[in-house]
């Protein structure tokens, strides 16, 4: 059953354009998953995370810094290329200065019908974020309500808020299993299925999410593999992940927005919708351009890395990119103290992927050198 999950991943856009064609409704590119969501699947629309293809671009160059991050050129380089063309809209919440620019090239250089930029608020710790998000939301409701030109009534937002809660149930229950020393699913199927959440109609996703957890039973693909967490910047990199659980490794679980940070938290009920929206936002793990001033990943990471038994960590950090520079010095230091080896790389989703080989092939030498396993 993976392979509904893996054919929609590698046709994600042939997806998209039947669902658009299929249900008359528009499709919305978002860039970062601070994007709210709820409120769009309210109004008919289809949202669909904007990613890279993983090949090397020489189109954004008079559009985007060559020190902006790979990932980040990436993204813009397919809007480039056309193969977001049926995009209605494009959208950004405000996150870091690389996906902004993104957002802004595509703006300029590829007109679309609706495009909106939510000014989400960095300091997410204030506990001013909460009703300033939530006024910014309504903002937003109403913006999309006079570019569709009909009203997204509350029964529309708190069905969109089920789907979405109960996807977000789902993959904690996926993710759950990954914690037993017999691990039923690979890191690279669990990405498959992490990932086409956030391109594919969260009522479908969920309907084969449920069947796929039910095919689960007794399969066991750990063979005494070393357990890693993958820790950082946005990785959707099926080729990254496939080729260090060639190796003596699997993946039992991450901490990156294209994979647990994406769905960790629910929306909760409340009257206000917007700002029950608002505060699920505010609320989730935060991105490291946003956790400050104190450093609170750092403890859902140790939690983390505790209950998924983790025996050693790759810290990924997409090129250039300051905030997971940041972040990583503080830990490895903290999974130091827990006795946790961990194997930083600075990652760029264009190059091939040998030389990163090389380097996960001696961490995990490394690892059994030392006797851990």
């Amino acid at each position: 059953m993976i392979d509904i999950f893996k054919d929609w991943y590698e046709h994600r856009h042939d997806y998209a354009k039947e669902w658009k064609k299929r249900t008359k409704g528009e499709v919305v590119g978002y860039f970062c998953t601070y994007a709210p969501e709820e409120i769009m699947y309210a109004a008919g629309i289809l949202p669909v995370r904007i990613l890279g293809s993983h090949e090397p671009q020489d189109v954004t160059e008079p559009h985007i810094f060559g020190m902006f991050c790979p990932f980040c050129r990436d993204c813009l380089a397919q809007g480039l290329k056309g193969r977001f063309d049926y995009l209605g809209g494009i959208m950004l919440s405000q996150s870091c200065l690389h996906l902004r620019q993104s957002y802004t090239s595509w703006q300029i250089n590829i007109p679309v019908p609706f495009s909106y930029y939510l000014p989400m608020p960095h300091g997410v710790q204030s506990k001013r974020a909460y009703k300033y998000l939530r006024n910014e939301l309504e903002t937003f409701k109403k913006a999309v309500e006079k570019w569709l030109g009909k009203e997204i009534k509350d029964e529309d937002i708190d069905r969109a808020i089920e789907i979405y809660n109960k996807n977000r149930q789902l993959l904690h229950k996926l993710y759950a299993l990954r914690k037993s020393s017999k691990v039923p699913l690979s890191g690279m199927e669990a990405m498959y299925v992490t990932i086409t959440s956030q391109m594919v109609d969260k009522a479908e996703h969920n309907e084969m999410l449920e069947k796929y957890i039910n095919t689960l039973t007794d399969r066991d693909v750990t063979n005494d593999r070393v357990r890693l967490i993958f820790v950082g910047s946005e990785d959707d990199d099926i080729e990254f992940i496939k080729m260090v659980e060639s190796l003596p490794a699997i993946v039992v679980v991450d901490e990156h927005c294209t994979g647990s940070r994406y769905f960790w938290n629910e929306v909760k009920q409340d009257d206000d919708r917007l700002m029950a929206i608002a505060a699920r936002y505010i609320d989730r793990p935060a991105c490291p351009a946003k956790d400050w001033p104190e450093l609170t990943r750092l403890d859902h990471i140790v939690n983390l890395v505790k209950d998924y038994n983790v025996q050693g960590a790759v810290l990924i950090q997409q090129k250039f990119c300051d905030p997971h520079e940041f972040d990583m010095p503080v830990i490895e230091k903290k999974l130091k103290e827990m006795g946790i080896p961990s194997y930083n790389i600075e990652f760029d989703v264009t190059v091939p992927i040998g030389q990163f080989k090389i380097r996960i092939e001696a961490f995990l030498e490394m690892l059994r050198a030392d006797e851990l396993f």
